[in-house]
């Protein structure tokens, strides 16, 4: 998976993407750089897996001969809709069939991806048409099996084997009995695995600052089909400097579609307000960029012509050199999947007295009788429907804070079930379950406390990597209120990011989050009491008010993260996936 950008003390810090490559380990994010790449259609990075289909006892719908089976896969939407997706050939005269045409599909790691396979038995009269042409209704139907992509790719042969059933298409019920079974194996791209580093460096930039020289950062973009210029990596910004010399990035070879690929290097003087100032950009491809490197030579940039039929560029005395062009290939988040490593999710619901009576309809922790989930459910749910597949046993710590449990004093870290001994539950429901119970159970108080939930849940991520244990674990944090112990909770930030685990904080409600934003650590990296330096920033905030507007879920987004930051802290212990 991805891309990457790299950070540069003392300067403006650029944003780090959701890049799953990290050339840097000090990455960081910006608020205005990221803005730039969403406005422009950055969307996370992803990896392409390619399906490969086989079946076995298929029914035999034939009199005289064997079924002539042909898969179609479809995705499915939350609504249930089917899209049909690809379609294999026909195989003639077999009920264990291996197709030999495969469909290639981008892995998202934070949505949930249904699939749908439908066999049917093509009529001879229809053998020798294009399979696009092919009239499904007109053919027999011989069974339907569904599942996930996650569901595949965390198999360690990434091969998944579903039972067919003919279900509402077939006359009776539903039925499981001879009607064969579907094997769907993944396998992921090698090109999702290759890069190229790159060191890049500008001399003779122009002023856009009237008092002081530029703030300059590159913004590397590709071109899709449609014409769009998409980003897909960013260096970091460097400060009050004409001849700037960047940090290493990476960008992922099948992201960018081939070393020949035309891509266009926008260089940019930061403005705090996200409007930058364009520079120059260059238009090269990977090998063009390979040639400059090896030559030792640059290109010149350019400002582009203002349009009309006799208008050109103007071409910039300014200059971009490519000092490291370095391809090799790197581990991806899948490879570790396949070795056994899992995602274990935990969850700590705030329980202060000012989310309001839940007994009341304006409560924030409000139980709607019509089924209605509350932000604190909606968040569970959101973040829970993707993690739960990359959890074996699906045992989840739960926690409460900021509430007084019967008889008992005010307490920042309780254990959701009601137990004095265990803090795990059983799935997402079992979350959900927990959670309804003990908002009966306790007396909401205050104040709001960070510090000993995130200890908790250090703890048991430092257990787990003691005993070797191939996990890493998120910790969704819920919270209506501003934390009280801010410089208690930036010191425990420090210690977690040493350990596989990363913290997501959700804000419902209409408080104000600054202090969010710093434990967000997106523009200065934590630093505990002490003086010690968070290694890298494990965590993401979103206010709820952000996550319920448009159609893209801001918490996707941020689960988007996950795999990127799953990788740094391999590749910062050098942990390699190894069976």
């Amino acid at each position: 998976m991805g891309n990457c950008c790299s950070n540069e003390n003392g300067g403006h810090s650029a944003a780090g993407g959701t890049g799953a490559y990290v050339a840097n380990p000090n990455n960081g994010h910006n608020e205005a750089v990221d803005a730039l790449l969403k406005s422009r259609g950055y969307d996370g990075v992803y990896s392409h897996v390619e399906l490969s289909l086989s079946a076995t006892s298929l029914r035999d719908r034939d009199v005289l001969s064997k079924s002539d089976p042909m898969v179609v896969i479809y995705s499915k939407g939350r609504d249930g809709s089917l899209q049909e997706l690809a379609r294999t050939e026909v195989v003639l005269n077999s009920l264990n069939p291996k197709w030999i045409t495969k469909y290639t599909i981008a892995y998202h790691f934070e949505t949930v991806q249904n699939l749908v396979f439908r066999v049917c038995d093509v009529d001879t009269q229809f053998h020798n048409q294009d399979v696009k042409m092919i009239k499904l209704e007109e053919q027999h139907f011989l069974g339907e099996a569904s599942c996930t992509l996650a569901e595949i790719v965390t198999k360690s042969n990434k091969s998944l084997t579903l039972d067919l059933i003919r279900g509402e298409q077939s006359s009776g019920p539903a039925q499981t009995q001879n009607s064969g079974k579907l094997t769907v194996c993944a396998e992921e791209s090698v090109a999702s695995k290759t890069t190229v580093e790159l060191r890049l460096r500008c001399s003779e930039l122009v002023s856009k600052d009237l008092f002081s020289k530029s703030d300059p950062f590159l913004v590397i973009s590709k071109f899709t089909e449609s014409g769009m210029v998409v980003p897909i990596c960013k260096t970091e910004v460097i400060k009050d400097d004409h001849n700037p010399n960047w940090k290493p990035v990476s960008v992922n070879i099948e992201q960018v579609g081939s070393k020949d690929s035309p891509l266009t290097i926008e260089c940019y003087d930061f403005n705090t307000n996200g409007k930058h100032d364009l520079i120059g950009k260059v238009q090269k491809s990977l090998a063009d960029l390979e040639m400059l490197h090896s030559a030792g030579s640059a290109a010149n940039l350019f400002i582009p012509a203002a349009v009309g039929p006799n208008s050109q560029n103007k071409v910039l005395k300014s200059q971009l050199f490519v000092d490291i062009f370095f391809e090799k290939t790197q581990h991806t988040f899948l490879d570790y999947l396949a070795c056994g490593y899992e995602l274990n999710f935990m969850v700590a619901i705030d329980f202060t007295a000012s989310n309001g009576n839940p007994r009341l309809p304006d409560s924030l922790h409000y139980i709607d009788p019509s089924g209605r989930p509350n932000a604190y459910q909606k968040a569970i749910l959101e973040v829970g429907e993707v993690l739960h597949f990359y959890d074996k046993d699906q045992h989840y710590p739960a926690w409460g804070f900021g509430a007084r449990p019967i008889d008992g004093p005010v307490s920042h870290c309780f254990n959701l079930n009601g137990s004095s001994d265990y803090c795990e539950v059983q799935g997402i429901q079992g979350i959900m379950t927990a959670y309804m119970s003990a908002l009966f159970n306790v007396s909401l108080a205050g104040p709001t406390i960070f510090g000993p939930v995130i200890t908790s849940a250090a703890d048991i991520a430092n257990k787990s990597l003691m005993k070797g244990e191939r996990k890493y674990f998120t910790l969704l944090i819920i919270t209506d209120g501003v934390i009280t112990d801010l410089q208690e909770t930036m010191d425990a930030l420090v210690h977690a990011a040493d350990l596989p685990l990363s913290i997501l904080i959700v804000g419902v409600g209409g408080a104000d989050y600054k202090e969010m934003e710093i434990l967000d650590a997106d523009k200065e990296r934590l630093e505990s009491t002490r003086g010690r330096v968070a290694v890298r920033d494990i965590v993401q905030f979103v206010p709820f008010r952000d996550v319920q507007s448009g159609d893209a879920s801001v918490l996707q987004s941020l689960l988007a993260e996950l795999p990127s930051q799953f990788l740094e802290y391999m590749r910062l212990k050098r942990i390699q996936p190894t069976l």
